[in-house]
Protein backbone atom coordinates (compact mmCIF):
# COMPACT_ATOMS: atom_id res chain seq x y z
CA UNK A 1 0.00 0.00 0.00
CA UNK A 2 1.12 3.53 -0.61
CA UNK A 3 -0.02 4.79 2.80
CA UNK A 4 0.96 3.35 6.16
CA UNK A 5 -1.94 2.94 8.59
CA UNK A 6 -1.45 4.37 12.07
CA UNK A 7 -3.28 1.94 14.36
CA UNK A 8 -3.05 4.21 17.43
CA UNK A 9 -4.69 7.08 15.59
CA UNK A 10 -7.40 4.80 14.22
CA UNK A 11 -8.18 3.30 17.64
CA UNK A 12 -8.34 6.77 19.18
CA UNK A 13 -10.70 7.87 16.46
CA UNK A 14 -12.93 4.84 16.98
CA UNK A 15 -13.14 5.39 20.73
CA UNK A 16 -13.81 9.08 20.33
CA UNK A 17 -16.71 8.48 17.97
CA UNK A 18 -18.37 5.48 19.64
CA UNK A 19 -21.34 7.48 20.87
CA UNK A 20 -21.76 9.14 17.51
CA UNK A 21 -21.59 5.71 15.89
CA UNK A 22 -24.40 4.41 18.07
CA UNK A 23 -26.55 7.42 17.23
CA UNK A 24 -25.77 7.11 13.53
CA UNK A 25 -26.49 3.41 13.24
CA UNK A 26 -29.28 2.89 15.78
CA UNK A 27 -32.03 3.76 13.31
CA UNK A 28 -33.29 0.84 11.24
CA UNK A 29 -35.74 2.68 9.00
CA UNK A 30 -36.28 1.13 5.57
CA UNK A 31 -34.23 2.67 2.76
CA UNK A 32 -35.65 2.77 -0.77
CA UNK A 33 -32.92 2.40 -3.39
CA UNK A 34 -34.46 4.37 -6.27
CA UNK A 35 -31.85 2.96 -8.62
CA UNK A 36 -31.21 5.20 -11.63
CA UNK A 37 -34.48 7.08 -11.17
CA UNK A 38 -34.50 10.63 -12.48
CA UNK A 39 -34.33 13.16 -9.66
CA UNK A 40 -37.61 14.65 -10.93
CA UNK A 41 -39.27 11.22 -10.73
CA UNK A 42 -38.23 10.80 -7.09
CA UNK A 43 -39.60 14.27 -6.34
CA UNK A 44 -42.91 13.51 -8.06
CA UNK A 45 -43.32 10.33 -6.00
CA UNK A 46 -42.24 11.81 -2.67
CA UNK A 47 -45.72 11.67 -1.14
CA UNK A 48 -46.26 8.07 -2.28
CA UNK A 49 -42.84 7.00 -0.99
CA UNK A 50 -43.60 8.49 2.42
CA UNK A 51 -47.10 7.01 2.55
CA UNK A 52 -45.74 3.51 1.95
CA UNK A 53 -43.41 3.99 4.92
CA UNK A 54 -39.94 4.53 3.47
CA UNK A 55 -37.96 6.98 5.58
CA UNK A 56 -34.89 7.38 3.32
CA UNK A 57 -34.24 7.24 -0.41
CA UNK A 58 -30.86 6.42 -1.99
CA UNK A 59 -30.53 8.26 -5.32
CA UNK A 60 -28.20 8.39 -8.33
CA UNK A 61 -24.72 9.95 -7.89
CA UNK A 62 -24.99 13.77 -7.81
CA UNK A 63 -22.06 14.80 -10.02
CA UNK A 64 -21.23 15.58 -13.63
CA UNK A 65 -21.24 12.59 -15.92
CA UNK A 66 -22.12 12.13 -19.59
CA UNK A 67 -25.64 13.57 -19.81
CA UNK A 68 -26.12 12.02 -23.26
CA UNK A 69 -25.49 8.49 -22.01
CA UNK A 70 -28.60 6.74 -20.67
CA UNK A 71 -26.70 3.65 -19.46
CA UNK A 72 -26.73 3.32 -15.66
CA UNK A 73 -22.96 2.78 -15.47
CA UNK A 74 -22.34 6.24 -16.94
CA UNK A 75 -23.42 7.72 -13.59
CA UNK A 76 -20.42 5.97 -12.00
CA UNK A 77 -17.87 7.61 -14.32
CA UNK A 78 -17.46 11.14 -12.91
CA UNK A 79 -16.34 13.92 -15.20
CA UNK A 80 -16.43 16.58 -12.47
CA UNK A 81 -17.40 16.72 -8.80
CA UNK A 82 -17.83 20.49 -8.82
CA UNK A 83 -21.16 20.46 -10.67
CA UNK A 84 -24.26 18.26 -10.83
CA UNK A 85 -25.31 17.53 -14.39
CA UNK A 86 -26.04 14.02 -15.63
CA UNK A 87 -28.68 11.96 -17.39
CA UNK A 88 -30.79 11.84 -14.21
CA UNK A 89 -30.89 15.62 -13.71
CA UNK A 90 -28.88 18.66 -12.65
CA UNK A 91 -28.26 20.52 -9.40
CA UNK A 92 -31.59 22.32 -9.59
CA UNK A 93 -33.42 19.00 -10.04
CA UNK A 94 -31.41 17.49 -7.19
CA UNK A 95 -32.31 20.33 -4.82
CA UNK A 96 -35.99 20.19 -5.81
CA UNK A 97 -35.96 16.46 -5.06
CA UNK A 98 -34.40 16.97 -1.62
CA UNK A 99 -36.98 19.65 -0.83
CA UNK A 100 -39.86 17.43 -1.97
CA UNK A 101 -38.68 14.50 0.12
CA UNK A 102 -38.06 16.74 3.15
CA UNK A 103 -41.60 18.08 2.87
CA UNK A 104 -42.84 14.52 3.48
CA UNK A 105 -40.35 13.63 6.20
CA UNK A 106 -38.11 11.50 3.98
CA UNK A 107 -34.31 11.81 3.97
CA UNK A 108 -32.09 11.82 0.88
CA UNK A 109 -29.05 9.54 0.70
CA UNK A 110 -26.55 10.14 -2.12
CA UNK A 111 -24.46 7.58 -3.98
CA UNK A 112 -20.83 8.79 -3.82
CA UNK A 113 -18.18 7.94 -6.44
CA UNK A 114 -14.76 9.34 -5.50
CA UNK A 115 -12.26 6.58 -6.26
CA UNK A 116 -12.04 7.21 -10.01
CA UNK A 117 -13.02 9.46 -12.93
CA UNK A 118 -14.39 8.89 -16.40
CA UNK A 119 -11.99 8.15 -19.23
CA UNK A 120 -12.77 10.84 -21.77
CA UNK A 121 -12.19 9.66 -25.35
CA UNK A 122 -10.44 6.60 -23.96
CA UNK A 123 -7.10 8.35 -23.57
CA UNK A 124 -7.39 11.32 -21.22
CA UNK A 125 -5.96 11.05 -17.71
CA UNK A 126 -7.65 14.01 -15.99
CA UNK A 127 -11.00 15.75 -15.96
CA UNK A 128 -12.63 17.93 -16.94
CA UNK A 129 -10.78 18.30 -20.23
CA UNK A 130 -10.42 21.36 -22.40
CA UNK A 131 -13.78 20.80 -24.13
CA UNK A 132 -15.58 20.85 -20.80
CA UNK A 133 -13.80 24.00 -19.63
CA UNK A 134 -14.76 25.73 -22.87
CA UNK A 135 -18.38 24.67 -22.34
CA UNK A 136 -18.27 26.06 -18.80
CA UNK A 137 -17.03 29.39 -20.13
CA UNK A 138 -19.43 29.53 -23.09
CA UNK A 139 -22.46 28.69 -20.94
CA UNK A 140 -21.37 30.25 -17.66
CA UNK A 141 -24.91 31.24 -16.62
CA UNK A 142 -26.11 27.63 -16.72
CA UNK A 143 -23.04 26.09 -15.13
CA UNK A 144 -22.91 28.56 -12.24
CA UNK A 145 -26.41 27.35 -11.31
CA UNK A 146 -25.17 23.74 -11.31
CA UNK A 147 -21.95 24.45 -9.40
CA UNK A 148 -21.33 22.97 -5.98
CA UNK A 149 -17.91 24.47 -5.26
CA UNK A 150 -14.62 25.56 -6.83
CA UNK A 151 -13.37 27.50 -9.85
CA UNK A 152 -14.75 26.19 -13.13
CA UNK A 153 -12.18 28.07 -15.22
CA UNK A 154 -9.53 25.45 -14.42
CA UNK A 155 -9.34 21.67 -14.55
CA UNK A 156 -10.23 19.93 -11.30
CA UNK A 157 -7.33 17.47 -11.58
CA UNK A 158 -3.95 17.20 -13.30
CA UNK A 159 -2.08 14.07 -14.44
CA UNK A 160 -0.19 14.01 -11.14
CA UNK A 161 -3.44 13.37 -9.27
CA UNK A 162 -3.76 9.83 -10.67
CA UNK A 163 -2.06 6.52 -10.07
CA UNK A 164 0.05 5.05 -12.84
CA UNK A 165 -1.99 3.48 -15.63
CA UNK A 166 -2.56 -0.28 -15.32
CA UNK A 167 -5.63 -2.49 -15.22
CA UNK A 168 -6.47 -4.54 -12.14
CA UNK A 169 -5.89 -8.21 -12.90
CA UNK A 170 -5.86 -9.73 -9.40
CA UNK A 171 -9.02 -8.52 -7.68
CA UNK A 172 -7.97 -10.12 -4.39
CA UNK A 173 -4.77 -8.05 -4.26
CA UNK A 174 -5.09 -5.09 -1.90
CA UNK A 175 -2.39 -3.12 -3.69
CA UNK A 176 -3.79 -3.70 -7.18
CA UNK A 177 -7.37 -2.98 -6.13
CA UNK A 178 -6.41 0.31 -4.50
CA UNK A 179 -3.96 1.53 -7.13
CA UNK A 180 -5.12 0.06 -10.45
CA UNK A 181 -7.84 0.90 -12.93
CA UNK A 182 -11.18 -0.82 -13.38
CA UNK A 183 -11.00 -1.95 -17.02
CA UNK A 184 -13.54 -3.57 -19.29
CA UNK A 185 -11.24 -5.80 -21.31
CA UNK A 186 -10.68 -5.93 -25.07
CA UNK A 187 -8.09 -3.19 -24.95
CA UNK A 188 -10.11 -0.86 -22.71
CA UNK A 189 -7.64 1.40 -20.86
CA UNK A 190 -9.95 1.68 -17.88
CA UNK A 191 -11.10 4.42 -15.55
CA UNK A 192 -8.33 6.70 -14.22
CA UNK A 193 -7.72 5.89 -10.54
CA UNK A 194 -7.24 8.83 -8.21
CA UNK A 195 -4.18 9.16 -5.99
CA UNK A 196 -5.43 10.44 -2.59
CA UNK A 197 -2.92 13.27 -2.33
CA UNK A 198 -3.61 16.47 -0.39
CA UNK A 199 -5.31 18.22 -3.32
CA UNK A 200 -7.53 15.26 -4.24
CA UNK A 201 -8.68 14.75 -0.67
CA UNK A 202 -9.43 18.45 -0.26
CA UNK A 203 -11.65 18.42 -3.37
CA UNK A 204 -13.45 15.32 -2.17
CA UNK A 205 -14.12 16.89 1.23
CA UNK A 206 -15.42 20.06 -0.45
CA UNK A 207 -17.72 17.96 -2.61
CA UNK A 208 -19.16 16.00 0.32
CA UNK A 209 -19.68 19.13 2.39
CA UNK A 210 -21.41 20.88 -0.52
CA UNK A 211 -24.01 18.15 -1.08
CA UNK A 212 -24.45 17.79 2.67
CA UNK A 213 -25.21 21.51 2.77
CA UNK A 214 -27.93 20.93 0.17
CA UNK A 215 -29.70 18.64 2.65
CA UNK A 216 -28.32 15.16 1.97
CA UNK A 217 -28.45 13.00 5.11
CA UNK A 218 -26.46 9.94 4.11
CA UNK A 219 -23.72 8.67 1.82
CA UNK A 220 -23.31 5.34 0.03
CA UNK A 221 -19.59 4.91 -0.66
CA UNK A 222 -19.31 3.21 -4.04
CA UNK A 223 -16.39 0.83 -4.70
CA UNK A 224 -14.96 1.26 -1.20
CA UNK A 225 -12.59 -1.69 -1.71
CA UNK A 226 -10.67 0.52 -4.16
CA UNK A 227 -9.72 3.04 -1.45
CA UNK A 228 -7.60 2.58 1.67
CA UNK A 229 -9.34 3.01 5.00
CA UNK A 230 -6.81 5.78 5.63
CA UNK A 231 -8.13 7.62 2.58
CA UNK A 232 -11.77 7.04 3.59
CA UNK A 233 -11.18 8.31 7.13
CA UNK A 234 -9.32 11.35 5.81
CA UNK A 235 -12.19 12.34 3.51
CA UNK A 236 -15.16 11.47 5.71
CA UNK A 237 -14.18 13.71 8.60
CA UNK A 238 -16.06 13.98 11.88
CA UNK A 239 -17.76 17.19 10.74
CA UNK A 240 -18.88 15.63 7.45
CA UNK A 241 -20.09 12.46 9.21
CA UNK A 242 -22.04 14.31 11.89
CA UNK A 243 -25.77 13.46 11.69
CA UNK A 244 -25.15 11.38 8.56
CA UNK A 245 -25.62 7.68 7.78
CA UNK A 246 -22.63 6.18 5.93
CA UNK A 247 -22.43 2.75 4.34
CA UNK A 248 -19.95 1.24 1.92
CA UNK A 249 -20.17 -1.17 -0.97
CA UNK A 250 -17.56 -3.91 -0.56
CA UNK A 251 -18.75 -6.96 -2.48
CA UNK A 252 -17.81 -10.28 -0.87
CA UNK A 253 -18.85 -13.85 -1.58
CA UNK A 254 -19.35 -14.76 2.09
CA UNK A 255 -18.22 -13.95 5.65
CA UNK A 256 -15.11 -14.83 7.64
CA UNK A 257 -12.83 -17.13 5.69
CA UNK A 258 -13.83 -15.69 2.33
CA UNK A 259 -10.84 -13.92 0.77
CA UNK A 260 -12.76 -10.76 -0.11
CA UNK A 261 -14.19 -10.55 3.40
CA UNK A 262 -10.87 -11.12 5.14
CA UNK A 263 -8.92 -8.85 2.79
CA UNK A 264 -11.34 -5.94 2.34
CA UNK A 265 -14.54 -5.95 4.40
CA UNK A 266 -13.14 -7.01 7.78
CA UNK A 267 -10.38 -4.33 7.76
CA UNK A 268 -12.94 -1.73 6.67
CA UNK A 269 -15.28 -2.61 9.56
CA UNK A 270 -12.36 -2.64 12.00
CA UNK A 271 -10.75 0.61 10.88
CA UNK A 272 -13.79 2.83 10.18
CA UNK A 273 -17.01 3.62 12.02
CA UNK A 274 -19.28 3.24 8.98
CA UNK A 275 -21.80 0.60 7.97
CA UNK A 276 -21.50 -1.76 5.01
CA UNK A 277 -23.60 -3.95 2.76
CA UNK A 278 -24.09 -7.26 4.58
CA UNK A 279 -22.89 -9.55 1.79
CA UNK A 280 -22.17 -12.31 4.34
CA UNK A 281 -25.88 -12.34 5.22
CA UNK A 282 -26.82 -12.46 1.53
CA UNK A 283 -24.72 -15.64 1.19
CA UNK A 284 -26.44 -17.08 4.28
CA UNK A 285 -29.86 -16.26 2.81
CA UNK A 286 -29.03 -17.82 -0.54
CA UNK A 287 -27.76 -20.98 1.11
CA UNK A 288 -30.64 -21.23 3.58
CA UNK A 289 -33.30 -20.91 0.87
CA UNK A 290 -31.59 -23.37 -1.48
CA UNK A 291 -33.10 -26.85 -1.79
CA UNK A 292 -30.41 -28.38 0.44
CA UNK A 293 -30.18 -25.48 2.89
CA UNK A 294 -31.78 -25.04 6.31
CA UNK A 295 -33.60 -22.02 7.72
CA UNK A 296 -32.00 -22.83 11.07
CA UNK A 297 -29.01 -20.93 9.67
CA UNK A 298 -31.11 -17.76 9.89
CA UNK A 299 -31.94 -18.15 13.58
CA UNK A 300 -28.81 -16.24 14.68
CA UNK A 301 -26.45 -15.87 11.70
CA UNK A 302 -24.21 -13.30 13.39
CA UNK A 303 -23.22 -15.85 16.05
CA UNK A 304 -21.38 -18.06 13.56
CA UNK A 305 -20.14 -15.43 11.09
CA UNK A 306 -23.04 -15.62 8.67
CA UNK A 307 -23.79 -11.91 9.04
CA UNK A 308 -22.00 -8.78 10.18
CA UNK A 309 -22.96 -6.98 13.38
CA UNK A 310 -26.46 -5.57 13.05
CA UNK A 311 -25.26 -2.16 14.18
CA UNK A 312 -23.07 -2.01 11.08
CA UNK A 313 -25.23 -3.97 8.62
CA UNK A 314 -27.05 -2.64 5.57
CA UNK A 315 -29.24 -5.65 4.71
CA UNK A 316 -30.64 -6.45 1.27
CA UNK A 317 -31.75 -9.23 -1.06
CA UNK A 318 -30.51 -7.72 -4.35
CA UNK A 319 -28.32 -4.77 -5.43
CA UNK A 320 -27.97 -3.08 -8.80
CA UNK A 321 -24.56 -4.65 -9.42
CA UNK A 322 -25.80 -8.24 -9.06
CA UNK A 323 -28.08 -8.54 -12.13
CA UNK A 324 -26.11 -6.02 -14.21
CA UNK A 325 -22.68 -7.66 -14.03
CA UNK A 326 -22.08 -11.19 -15.29
CA UNK A 327 -19.64 -11.94 -12.47
CA UNK A 328 -22.25 -11.35 -9.77
CA UNK A 329 -25.39 -12.84 -11.33
CA UNK A 330 -24.92 -16.09 -9.42
CA UNK A 331 -26.18 -14.17 -6.37
CA UNK A 332 -29.69 -13.67 -7.84
CA UNK A 333 -32.36 -15.64 -5.97
CA UNK A 334 -35.59 -16.94 -7.46
CA UNK A 335 -38.52 -14.54 -7.12
CA UNK A 336 -40.09 -16.77 -4.47
CA UNK A 337 -36.90 -16.97 -2.42
CA UNK A 338 -36.28 -13.24 -2.80
CA UNK A 339 -39.76 -12.58 -1.42
CA UNK A 340 -39.07 -14.85 1.55
CA UNK A 341 -35.69 -13.20 2.09
CA UNK A 342 -37.34 -9.78 2.14
CA UNK A 343 -39.76 -11.06 4.81
CA UNK A 344 -36.71 -12.09 6.83
CA UNK A 345 -34.73 -8.83 6.59
CA UNK A 346 -37.82 -6.63 7.04
CA UNK A 347 -39.09 -8.77 9.90
CA UNK A 348 -35.90 -9.13 11.95
CA UNK A 349 -34.45 -6.71 14.49
CA UNK A 350 -30.86 -6.64 13.19
CA UNK A 351 -29.64 -4.43 10.37
CA UNK A 352 -30.91 -1.51 8.29
CA UNK A 353 -32.97 -2.98 5.41
CA UNK A 354 -32.97 -1.61 1.88
CA UNK A 355 -35.50 -2.27 -0.90
CA UNK A 356 -34.21 -2.21 -4.49
CA UNK A 357 -36.46 -0.63 -7.13
CA UNK A 358 -34.92 -0.50 -10.58
CA UNK A 359 -35.43 1.97 -13.43
CA UNK A 360 -33.19 0.27 -15.99
CA UNK A 361 -35.48 -2.66 -16.83
CA UNK A 362 -32.80 -5.33 -16.42
CA UNK A 363 -34.05 -8.94 -16.52
CA UNK A 364 -37.24 -7.99 -18.37
CA UNK A 365 -38.12 -5.39 -15.77
CA UNK A 366 -38.18 -7.81 -12.86
CA UNK A 367 -37.43 -5.13 -10.23
CA UNK A 368 -39.15 -2.14 -11.86
CA UNK A 369 -41.56 -0.47 -9.40
CA UNK A 370 -40.82 -3.05 -6.71
CA UNK A 371 -40.99 -0.28 -4.13
CA UNK A 372 -44.80 -0.29 -4.41
CA UNK A 373 -45.32 -4.02 -4.92
CA UNK A 374 -48.14 -4.98 -2.55
CA UNK A 375 -46.20 -7.60 -0.61
CA UNK A 376 -43.27 -5.25 -0.06
CA UNK A 377 -45.60 -2.47 1.04
CA UNK A 378 -47.07 -4.86 3.61
CA UNK A 379 -43.59 -5.82 4.84
CA UNK A 380 -42.56 -2.17 5.24
CA UNK A 381 -45.72 -1.58 7.31
CA UNK A 382 -44.81 -4.56 9.50
CA UNK A 383 -41.22 -3.40 9.89
CA UNK A 384 -42.24 0.10 10.92
CA UNK A 385 -44.82 -1.23 13.39
CA UNK A 386 -42.35 -3.41 15.31
CA UNK A 387 -39.43 -0.95 15.40
CA UNK A 388 -37.52 -1.25 18.65
CA UNK A 389 -39.14 -4.54 19.73
CA UNK A 390 -36.86 -7.37 20.83
CA UNK A 391 -36.53 -10.55 18.80
CA UNK A 392 -36.88 -14.17 19.89
CA UNK A 393 -36.69 -17.22 17.63
CA UNK A 394 -39.53 -19.60 18.52
CA UNK A 395 -38.93 -22.36 15.98
CA UNK A 396 -36.54 -23.34 13.21
CA UNK A 397 -35.89 -26.37 11.03
CA UNK A 398 -34.81 -26.99 7.46
CA UNK A 399 -38.10 -25.68 6.05
CA UNK A 400 -39.32 -23.08 8.48
CA UNK A 401 -38.38 -20.22 10.77
CA UNK A 402 -40.66 -18.48 13.27
CA UNK A 403 -39.69 -15.52 15.43
CA UNK A 404 -41.55 -12.91 17.40
CA UNK A 405 -40.87 -9.19 17.65
CA UNK A 406 -41.72 -8.47 21.27
CA UNK A 407 -45.48 -8.62 21.65
CA UNK A 408 -45.98 -6.51 18.55
CA UNK A 409 -45.55 -9.07 15.81
CA UNK A 410 -44.80 -12.60 14.69
CA UNK A 411 -42.95 -13.73 11.54
CA UNK A 412 -43.28 -17.18 9.97
CA UNK A 413 -41.37 -18.30 6.86
CA UNK A 414 -41.82 -21.65 5.08
CA UNK A 415 -39.52 -22.32 2.11
CA UNK A 416 -40.77 -25.84 1.40
CA UNK A 417 -43.45 -26.92 -1.04
CA UNK A 418 -46.02 -28.01 1.52
CA UNK A 419 -47.94 -26.43 4.41
CA UNK A 420 -46.37 -26.37 7.85
CA UNK A 421 -48.33 -26.53 11.11
CA UNK A 422 -46.00 -25.34 13.86
CA UNK A 423 -46.69 -25.28 17.57
CA UNK A 424 -44.98 -22.30 19.20
CA UNK A 425 -44.42 -20.98 22.70
CA UNK A 426 -46.90 -18.09 22.78
CA UNK A 427 -46.09 -16.91 26.31
CA UNK A 428 -44.20 -13.92 24.94
CA UNK A 429 -47.08 -12.79 22.74
CA UNK A 430 -49.90 -10.51 23.82
CA UNK A 431 -52.60 -12.61 25.44
CA UNK A 432 -56.24 -12.14 24.30
CA UNK A 433 -54.90 -10.25 21.31
CA UNK A 434 -55.79 -10.75 17.67
CA UNK A 435 -52.77 -11.17 15.38
CA UNK A 436 -53.52 -10.29 11.75
CA UNK A 437 -51.36 -11.18 8.74
CA UNK A 438 -50.34 -8.11 6.73
CA UNK A 439 -50.52 -10.07 3.46
CA UNK A 440 -53.96 -11.66 3.70
CA UNK A 441 -55.68 -10.05 6.70
CA UNK A 442 -56.29 -13.52 8.18
CA UNK A 443 -56.02 -13.44 11.96
CA UNK A 444 -55.82 -15.63 15.05
CA UNK A 445 -56.22 -14.96 18.76
CA UNK A 446 -53.76 -15.92 21.48
CA UNK A 447 -55.41 -17.26 24.65
CA UNK A 448 -52.77 -19.61 26.05
CA UNK A 449 -49.04 -20.13 26.31
CA UNK A 450 -48.95 -22.30 23.20
CA UNK A 451 -50.45 -21.93 19.78
CA UNK A 452 -50.24 -23.78 16.46
CA UNK A 453 -49.75 -21.57 13.43
CA UNK A 454 -50.05 -22.56 9.78
CA UNK A 455 -47.65 -21.30 7.13
CA UNK A 456 -48.59 -22.20 3.54
CA UNK A 457 -46.05 -23.67 1.13
CA UNK A 458 -43.31 -21.36 -0.13
CA UNK A 459 -44.81 -18.45 1.78
CA UNK A 460 -44.26 -15.98 4.57
CA UNK A 461 -46.70 -14.72 7.17
CA UNK A 462 -46.19 -11.53 9.17
CA UNK A 463 -48.79 -11.12 11.91
CA UNK A 464 -49.28 -7.87 13.82
CA UNK A 465 -51.02 -7.52 17.17
CA UNK A 466 -54.30 -5.60 17.10
CA UNK A 467 -53.96 -1.86 17.29
CA UNK A 468 -50.40 -1.88 16.01
CA UNK A 469 -51.15 -0.95 12.39
CA UNK A 470 -53.96 -0.63 9.90
CA UNK A 471 -53.75 -3.81 7.81
CA UNK A 472 -53.40 -3.32 4.07
CA UNK A 473 -56.41 -4.63 2.15
CA UNK A 474 -55.75 -8.31 1.38
CA UNK A 475 -54.04 -8.70 -1.99
CA UNK A 476 -53.07 -12.36 -1.70
CA UNK A 477 -55.28 -15.34 -0.88
CA UNK A 478 -54.65 -19.02 -0.20
CA UNK A 479 -55.58 -21.36 -3.06
CA UNK A 480 -55.83 -25.12 -2.46
CA UNK A 481 -54.23 -27.25 -5.19
CA UNK A 482 -54.90 -30.96 -5.80
CA UNK A 483 -53.14 -33.28 -8.25
CA UNK A 484 -54.74 -36.72 -8.65
CA UNK A 485 -53.06 -39.96 -9.74
CA UNK A 486 -49.58 -38.70 -8.91
CA UNK A 487 -47.75 -42.03 -8.94
CA UNK A 488 -44.03 -41.41 -8.45
CA UNK A 489 -40.73 -43.22 -8.05
CA UNK A 490 -38.28 -42.69 -5.19
CA UNK A 491 -36.74 -39.20 -5.44
CA UNK A 492 -39.56 -37.76 -7.56
CA UNK A 493 -42.51 -35.64 -6.39
CA UNK A 494 -45.55 -33.86 -7.80
CA UNK A 495 -45.38 -30.10 -8.24
CA UNK A 496 -47.75 -27.32 -9.31
CA UNK A 497 -46.45 -24.95 -12.00
CA UNK A 498 -48.25 -22.08 -13.70
CA UNK A 499 -48.39 -18.57 -15.06
CA UNK A 500 -47.79 -16.68 -11.78
CA UNK A 501 -44.47 -15.91 -10.10
CA UNK A 502 -45.68 -17.88 -7.07
CA UNK A 503 -46.13 -20.88 -9.41
CA UNK A 504 -42.75 -20.52 -11.08
CA UNK A 505 -43.89 -18.64 -14.23
CA UNK A 506 -44.09 -22.00 -16.03
CA UNK A 507 -40.49 -22.82 -15.08
CA UNK A 508 -40.36 -26.36 -13.71
CA UNK A 509 -37.31 -25.58 -11.58
CA UNK A 510 -39.37 -22.99 -9.65
CA UNK A 511 -42.56 -25.06 -9.32
CA UNK A 512 -44.17 -25.63 -5.90
CA UNK A 513 -43.92 -29.09 -4.38
CA UNK A 514 -47.20 -30.60 -3.14
CA UNK A 515 -47.79 -32.88 -0.15
CA UNK A 516 -48.41 -36.66 -0.67
CA UNK A 517 -50.30 -37.14 2.61
CA UNK A 518 -53.11 -38.91 0.68
CA UNK A 519 -50.88 -40.54 -1.94
CA UNK A 520 -51.36 -40.74 -4.90
CA UNK A 521 -53.34 -37.54 -4.31
CA UNK A 522 -51.00 -34.57 -3.79
CA UNK A 523 -52.24 -31.34 -2.21
CA UNK A 524 -50.98 -27.94 -1.11
CA UNK A 525 -52.08 -24.41 -0.28
CA UNK A 526 -50.32 -21.63 -2.22
CA UNK A 527 -50.63 -17.88 -1.65
CA UNK A 528 -51.62 -16.12 -4.90
CA UNK A 529 -52.93 -12.68 -5.94
CA UNK A 530 -56.62 -12.28 -5.14
CA UNK A 531 -59.27 -12.07 -7.90
CA UNK A 532 -56.84 -13.27 -10.54
CA UNK A 533 -57.33 -15.77 -13.38
CA UNK A 534 -54.50 -18.32 -13.30
CA UNK A 535 -53.47 -21.25 -15.48
CA UNK A 536 -51.50 -24.18 -14.13
CA UNK A 537 -50.61 -27.86 -14.47
CA UNK A 538 -49.37 -30.78 -12.40
CA UNK A 539 -45.89 -32.09 -13.13
CA UNK A 540 -43.78 -34.94 -11.77
CA UNK A 541 -40.24 -33.71 -11.18
CA UNK A 542 -37.05 -34.96 -9.60
CA UNK A 543 -36.59 -33.40 -6.15
CA UNK A 544 -32.83 -32.80 -6.40
CA UNK A 545 -32.49 -32.17 -10.15
CA UNK A 546 -35.10 -29.49 -10.95
CA UNK A 547 -34.47 -29.73 -14.70
CA UNK A 548 -35.43 -33.42 -14.72
CA UNK A 549 -39.18 -33.33 -15.44
CA UNK A 550 -40.59 -36.86 -15.59
CA UNK A 551 -44.10 -36.00 -16.75
CA UNK A 552 -46.29 -33.01 -17.53
CA UNK A 553 -50.05 -33.14 -17.08
CA UNK A 554 -51.50 -33.66 -20.58
CA UNK A 555 -54.28 -31.68 -22.22
CA UNK A 556 -55.42 -28.15 -21.58
CA UNK A 557 -54.22 -26.02 -18.67
CA UNK A 558 -56.15 -26.06 -15.42
CA UNK A 559 -57.71 -22.64 -14.80
CA UNK A 560 -59.22 -20.95 -11.77
CA UNK A 561 -60.02 -17.46 -10.51
CA UNK A 562 -58.45 -17.03 -7.09
CA UNK A 563 -61.22 -14.74 -5.85
CA UNK A 564 -60.97 -14.38 -2.09
CA UNK A 565 -59.78 -17.99 -1.80
CA UNK A 566 -60.30 -20.98 -4.06
CA UNK A 567 -59.63 -24.67 -4.73
CA UNK A 568 -58.52 -26.21 -8.01
CA UNK A 569 -57.79 -29.75 -9.21
CA UNK A 570 -55.65 -31.34 -11.92
CA UNK A 571 -54.00 -34.68 -12.43
CA UNK A 572 -52.41 -37.28 -14.63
Amino acid sequence: MKFKLNANKINSCLLGTSLALFSQLASADVILHAFDWKYSEVAAKAAEIAEIGYKEVLVAPPLKSDSNNSQWWARYQPQDLRVIDNNRGNKEDFQNMINALNAHGVKTYADIVINQTANERGNSTYFPGADTINDYMNNSGYWEKQKLFGDLSNNLYTPGDFHAEFCISDWTSVWESMNGRICGGNGDRGLPDLDPNDWVRAQQRSYLQAIKNMGVKGFRIDAAKHMTTWHINQVFTDSIKQDMYLFAEIITGAGSGNIDYDTFLEPYLRETTHSAYDFPLLKTLRDAFSSNGSLTALANPKSWGGAIDGMRALTFTITHDIPSNDGFRYQIMSETNEHLAYAYILGRQEGVPMVFSDATGVDNGRWVNDYKQDNLKAMVKFHNSVQGADEEVLYSDQCALVFRRGQAGLVGINKCGYNKDINIDASGLKQSASYADVFTGASFEVNSNSYTINIPASSARMWLADGEVVIINPTNVDVNFTCNNGYTNMGDSVYAVGDQAELGNWQAASAVKLNPASYPVWTGSISLPANTNIAWKCIIRNETNPSNVIQWQSGADNTVNTGTGASTTGGF
